[in-house]
């Protein structure tokens, strides 16, 4: 036997209502009951046979397999056959053991055989028919009789194939920069002689330090896209010493650097900028902040203190000496250093061919509009598509339409935790109240998804209304399917 079961293997939930008694054309057997249902993509049958009136002698042998047929095609399916065979007949095939596995039962053992078996549901089998084929055949094969009764018509015996959420992402275009702005900024640490504020270019490490300034201008002199608007210095001195001698130090230093530059490039007058810092206790107070000193809580708290700033060194070098030791060798010269930044603007690109050269050189360059339309070049969803939207985004973190355009990226390679990551960052515009409902939508919370979609279509986005449609139909399907 294969998988002929004896008992009903059915779930009662799943279910369809059984018929009434079918009897077999031709002979006095019968089916009492019967039932069909799904379960794991199965189509299940289960019936009772009387056989307790069927006569069969001993070199007679009945046979019935039931079938599955389809109402509008050719397409059929057989479930196991089960024969009930006489006493000659059923020792002769369990001698021979010539039945391949088919299920065999001695005529007169029961006058009721329960039959249960299974087959993969496919979709053609919605309002297939069940039929039974049967026939009593002689010792030498013989057919005596046979017949093909209608046992059942299924409707819907497999499982309707649920809707399928399919987002359309709606990219936007951003505004295009009247004016590309940027910025450079770096750090430079000309080292001074004690209470000097003339600039030595041998002095320590002095050439390396300037020369990493003149390069950084030179780089962005140099380039042909870019018009230097401006640049600011800003120096700062170290807490130990007085204040006041201490801001005397860090504005005349700065000056002194901002000389040494503007004697190098002819800058115009007031074309570079000058602000100083006494003392750099923001610095310091991230290096304790970080440092695993021994004092480290304690220094925070004077640091922190409403204490003014020689008050507060003299604090710290006389409560905790060693730590004030340490810092005074190994932290607060770093604290004497000139922060400057270089404002420039970027010329405007119109060419796609110069939009995908910077995007391929220095896409710092480009603005977002830009980034855009080298996007509307590539195929939608292709690595180079996503990459471009995800290069702007890296460039302007706080742009809802670069995050809003980035997430769509994230959602169509199934990066949904990147995903709600920039939508958090995309503003409440149409487009990012339809982006959310996507989201909620690929997670699987319809329920959540279908008021932002509603939302999303009152507020016009053209894709809004379908997925309304599809979500409400995904919804009703889970209702009605929850068996």
């Amino acid at each position: 036997m294969k998988r002929i079961i004896l008992g009903v293997l059915l779930s009662a939930a799943a279910a369809a209502p059984a018929a009434g008694m079918v009897k077999l054309t031709g002979t006095e057997a019968s089916v009492t009951e019967h039932v069909t249902a799904l379960s794991d993509n199965r189509l299940l049958l289960s019936m009772e046979l009387d056989i307790s009136s069927l006569g069969l002698t001993r070199d007679r042998q009945f046979t019935v397999t039931p079938v599955i047929e389809s109402s509008d095609s050719d397409a059929c399916r057989e479930f196991e056959p089960v024969i009930v065979a006489g006493h000659n007949l059923y020792y002769k095939h369990i001698r021979e053991n010539d039945l391949d596995g088919t299920a065999i039962y001695k005529y007169g053992r029961s006058g009721t055989l329960r039959y249960s078996d299974y087959i993969d549901a496919e979709p053609w089998m919605e309002n297939a028919v069940i039929r039974l084929r049967y026939d009593i055949a002689g010792c030498c094969g013989s057919i005596v009789a046979r017949g093909n009764d209608t046992l059942q018509v299924l409707v819907k015996p497999v499982p309707p194939v649920p809707p399928v959420f399919k987002p359309a992402f709606r990219y936007i275009s951003p505004v295009a920069d009247a004016v590309k702005t940027r910025e450079l900024k770096k750090r430079s640490y000309v080292d001074f002689p004690v209470n000097k504020t003339t600039i030595y270019p041998d002095y320590r490490n002095n050439a390396t330090e300037l020369s990493r300034i003149t390069a950084t201008i030179d780089s962005v002199r140099a380039d042909s896209d870019i018009t230097i608007t401006s640049i600011s210095i800003k120096g700062f001195a170290s807490p130990e010493g007085g204040y006041k001698h201490n801001a005397w130090l860090a504005e005349n230093r700065t000056i002194a650097l901002k000389d040494y530059v503007e004697n190098l490039y002819r800058f115009e007058p007031g074309f570079i900028k000058t602000d100083f810092e006494p003392e750099d206790w923001e610095g310091l107070r991230q290096y304790v902040e970080a440092s695993s000193l021994a004092s480290r809580d304690g220094i925070l708290e004077i640091i922190d203190s409403d204490m003014q700033p020689d008050a507060k060194d003299a604090r710290i070098r006389r409560r905790y000496p060693r730590d004030y030791a340490f810092l005074l060798k190994e932290v607060y010269p770093a604290l004497r250093h000139s922060d400057y930044k270089i404002d420039y603007t970027v010329r405007t690109f119109t060419s796609l061919d110069d939009i995908l050269r910077v995007l391929s050189e220095d896409p710092r360059k480009l603005s977002l509009s830009e980034f855009y339309r080298a996007a509307q070049s590539m195929t939608p969803g292709s690595p180079e598509y996503n990459e471009v939207f995800e290069t702007a985004v890296r460039l302007y973190p706080a742009d809802p339409a670069a995050n809003l355009n980035a997430a769509n990226t994230a959602m169509s390679r199934g990066d949904l935790d990147a995903a709600a990551r920039y939508i958090a960052k995309a503003g409440d515009s149409p487009e990012a109240v339809y982006a959310s409902g996507i989201l909620a939508a690929l997670r699987g919370d319809y329920t959540a998804a279908l008021p932002l979609m509603q939302r999303a279509a009152k507020l016009k986005v053209a894709d809004a209304p379908a997925a309304v449609d599809v979500l409400n139909e995904i919804i009703e399907f889970n209702e009605n399917n929850k068996q």
